[in-house]
């Protein structure tokens, strides 16, 4: 795959407003997208769109240049430096490892974050209000949704006493969301069935664990490693019959119980917003990291009946789309 993507994206800023930059301005603008995982182009367009929607012409006054790890750390640093050499304006980020890449490799060139898990808490920012530094963005609030979902899962699965967790345990982010759990966990009187991976191997002992030791829900925290192997715990927890609640939508969509997480479309505009700001000259540090403020709740009916589960009307009720 080619790492060097010049992405230039026809019919994205198909309606524009009435002046554009390209009218105010002979400059072309160049954001650089950073991700930790393979190529994303539902992103890429997302903020093409976003942009075009803003008055920028992608092709034209606008050139946007994408980077991707495919899980890769050791690619990060020289991916960083490809993209501050071109030179970009801004980069966008998204996932732990690329944020802390782009922070380390440049003090300069502004960062925005999308979705990369909490900036503060990972030492990012020094905090919402006042980020400072070269960073800002939005944040898609992951431990502070972790009780939610597990207060969705206990709904599920009236009587659960003891929730697996899934999460890479070589991600810092993915290691503050299961510490999350654990927390809320505590509250509730539940125990954690702690499952922490470091490569695609480590599902086999996982799973075996979890047929040693039966959970009664499983709660997986999603990255690159997790997300690779979405379709081999599907099928553990249909074979096993084990309920499973997932962070993105994407994933109910595919097989999962259920989801809940922030609405993937907000996150990107409003890092859009951020990076039209930064462009027209606003600094990165007086910018407050933002958070969401649209959800979704999905529930996989078709899954559920397979599993022997009948979900209460209260939890349908509560759901944003019920798949049948």
């Amino acid at each position: 795959m080619n790492r060097r993507d010049l992405l230039i994206l026809s019919g994205v800023a198909a309606v524009r407003p009435r002046t554009v930059l390209a009218q105010q301005s002979e400059k072309t603008y160049r954001l650089g997208f950073l991700g930790f995982g393979a190529r994303d182009t539902s992103t890429i367009e997302g903020l093409g769109a976003g942009l075009g929607r803003r008055g920028y012409s992608v092709g034209n006054n606008l050139l946007i240049e994408a980077r991707y790890a495919e899980g890769r750390l050791d690619r990060l640093p020289g991916l960083v430096k490809e993209l501050i050499d071109i030179p970009v304006d801004v980069i966008a980020v998204t996932g732990y490892p690329a944020a802390r890449a782009a922070k380390d490799g440049t003090t300069t060139v502004p960062i925005v974050l999308v979705a990369a898990g909490d900036p503060v808490e990972l030492g990012l920012a020094a905090s919402y209000s006042h980020p400072g530094g070269n960073i800002t963005g939005i944040s898609d609030m992951p431990t502070e949704l972790i009780s939610k979902r597990l207060g969705l899962i206990m709904t599920a699965v009236p009587g659960l006493k003891r929730v697996a967790v899934l999460y890479n345990a070589s991600d810092a982010a993915m290691i503050a969301r299961y510490q999350a759990v654990g927390a809320a966990a505590s509250t509730r009187h539940i125990s954690v069935q702690a499952l922490g991976l470091r490569e695609a191997n480590d599902f086999a002992s996982a799973f075996a664990a979890m047929s040693g030791e039966r959970p009664d829900g499983l709660l997986m925290v999603t990255d690159i490693l997790t997300m690779l192997n979405r379709k081999r715990v599907f099928e553990f927890a249909a074979t096993n019959t084990i309920p499973a609640i997932y962070e993105f939508e994407v994933l109910a969509r595919e097989g999962g119980l259920m989801s809940y997480g922030a609405e993937r479309s907000e996150l990107v505009d409003r890092a859009v917003e951020l990076i039209d700001r930064i462009l027209r000259g606003a600094k990165p540090a007086e910018l407050p990291i933002e958070q969401p403020v649209h959800f979704r709740f999905i529930v996989n009916l078709k899954t559920a009946k397979a599993l022997g589960l009948e979900m209460p009307a209260t939890l349908l009720g509560m759901a944003d789309d019920v798949i049948d």
